[in-house]
């Protein structure tokens, strides 16, 4: 099992609060930092403003040196394909090879309305183009051409430069899709995320996946499954409510039967049986950046006592 930290900057948070727990949950023996790839708050002010992802993991490349490095997920609306593909190649090298690229169809009409983004309907159509363009140029051997003719996308003997020190870097796709979203995964990902799902989804949609590998030849035990849950750790319930409160949330709001809540026990047993599903990593997205004693506690009190 991997256990990661998974946050929303978008909500508010600069670069050093992500440093910040960047850098401690390295130090603590988290195998992860993600973060989403948002540019508006759903939740208060969003002040200080938003951060770019890929910028920002650019800087964590260099002031971090053991952990992996990712977006869950970047939307294809953001950034054409070519240039995502040099972006990620070029983290990856920085880091020394620990990138790894989250990418979706993206869902969030307001934060591109807010900057002058277009929202073009068919995004399912967008995020499959993205994909095989973003493989195939890493794929390309150096000395070649690569050239793409799609709906959306057209490449012309682009060199496919940079290459990134993975070969490649893992790809990650989620969602609960019950056909096209796992097809996606058996062609092109190394990790489904199956999302936030209740107890009784989690089966269907690896299920989903497993049919989707068979359809194509490919082995599932080659896709990496992974889910992300919300998360409030605490000795007791009076740290946890303080901590949902931080977000406007009760502790009956956060204790949902969902949410990963509570102590060491509590949360081992979660995982636990996530991991009876064949979950391999854990995101535990945490949504209040400025509480980087919330990754101390889970670092230091819940993590040693989590299964390997």
């Amino acid at each position: 099992m991997e256990y990661c930290v998974f946050t929303e900057p978008h909500l508010g948070a600069t670069y050093a609060d992500q440093l910040a727990f960047a850098q401690v949950a390295e130090r603590l023996g988290f195998s992860g930092y993600f973060r989403s790839d948002h540019i508006l708050s759903g939740m208060g002010d969003g002040l200080p403003g938003p951060t770019d992802a890929w910028t920002t993991l650019a800087g964590l490349a260099r002031e971090t040196s053991r952990i992996r490095l990712g977006t869950l997920v970047s939307p294809v609306t953001f950034r054409h394909p070519g240039m995502l593909a040099i972006q990620v190649a070029q983290v990856d090298q920085m880091s020394g090879g620990r990138v790894e690229l989250g990418l979706g169809a993206g869902w969030f009409e307001g934060e591109h309305r807010a900057y002058g983004i277009p929202f073009p309907p068919k995004r399912f159509d967008l995020l499959e183009e993205q994909l095989e363009i973003v493989t195939g140029l890493w794929s390309t051997p150096i000395g070649e051409t690569y050239s793409f003719a799609g709906d959306n996308y057209t490449l012309i003997d682009s060199p496919a430069l940079p290459k990134p020190t993975q070969t490649p870097p893992p790809i990650i796709v989620g969602g609960g899709g019950p056909r096209r979203t796992p097809d996606l995964v058996a062609r092109f990902a190394s990790e489904y995320n199956v999302g936030f799902p209740e107890d009784h989804q989690i089966q269907e949609r690896i299920d989903n996946l497993h049919a989707a590998c068979e359809r194509i030849g490919r082995d599932p035990g080659t896709v990496r499954l992974s889910l992300a849950m919300s998360t409030f750790a605490g000795p007791d319930d009076d740290a946890v409510q303080r901590r949902a409160a931080r977000i406007g949330k009760t502790l009956a709001e956060v204790r949902d039967g969902t949410n990963i809540v509570g102590g060491a026990d509590e949360i081992a047993e979660r995982v636990a049986h996530y991991r009876s599903f064949g979950i391999e990593r854990v995101y535990f997205q945490l949504l209040d950046l400025q509480d980087v004693e919330h990754v101390e506690f889970l670092g230091s009190e819940v993590l040693p006592h989590l299964p390997r």
